[in-house]
C-alpha cells in the first residue's frame, strides 16, 4: 500500500506521478550510455530534461498542482527539489566536460531515487523494505 499522503491524490495525479516516474526512469538509463561515451550534450540535454520534469509540470493544471503540494509530504517534496537540482548540477557538469562530477551527480541522483523508494515506494519495490532478506549483503 502506497503511505497514506499518496492513497489521498485523485486518480489523474496518481497516474500523471507514475507517468514521471516511468520517465525519469528512462531518462536515467539514457545517460548510462552518454555518460560512459563521452556524449555531453546528450547528457546536458538529459540532465536539463530530468530538472525540469517530463510530465508534471507541462500538463498540471492549477487545481493539480495545489493538491499535489497540499498533499505530498514535506520530505517527499524536500527529496524531489534535491533530486532535480542534481539533475541539474549534472547538466552543468556536462557542459562542462566533466566526467567526474558528471558521475557523482548520477550516483546523487541514483541514490536519491532509492531513498525515496524505500520510504514512500516499498509496495512497488518490496525488495527496498527494511529488513529484507537481500539488506546488508553484498554479492
Amino acid at each position: 500500500m502506497p503511505p497514506a499522503s499518496l492513497q489521498q491524490l485523485s486518480a489523474g495525479l496518481r497516474q500523471l506521478l507514475v507517468e514521471e516516474m516511468v520517465a525519469l526512469q528512462h531518462g536515467m538509463e539514457a545517460l548510462i550510455p552518454a555518460i560512459i561515451s563521452g556524449k555531453w550534450k546528450e547528457i546536458a540535454e538529459l540532465g536539463e530534461k530530468i530538472r525540469n520534469s517530463y510530465i508534471l509540470k507541462q500538463k498540471l493544471t492549477q487545481s493539480q498542482a495545489d493538491e499535489l503540494h497540499h498533499s505530498l509530504p514535506l520530505s517527499f517534496r524536500e527529496m524531489d527539489q534535491e533530486f532535480h537540482h542534481d539533475a541539474a548540477m549534472l547538466a552543468h557538469a556536462a557542459d562542462k566536460k566533466n566526467p567526474e562530477l558528471v558521475t557523482f551527480y548520477y550516483y546523487r541522483m541514483t541514490d536519491a531515487c532509492l531513498a525515496c523508494h524505500r520510504k514512500f515506494a516499498t509496495h512497488r519495490f518490496p525488495g527496498l523494505k527494511s529488513g529484507s532478506v537481500d539488506e546488508g549483503h553484498h554479492h
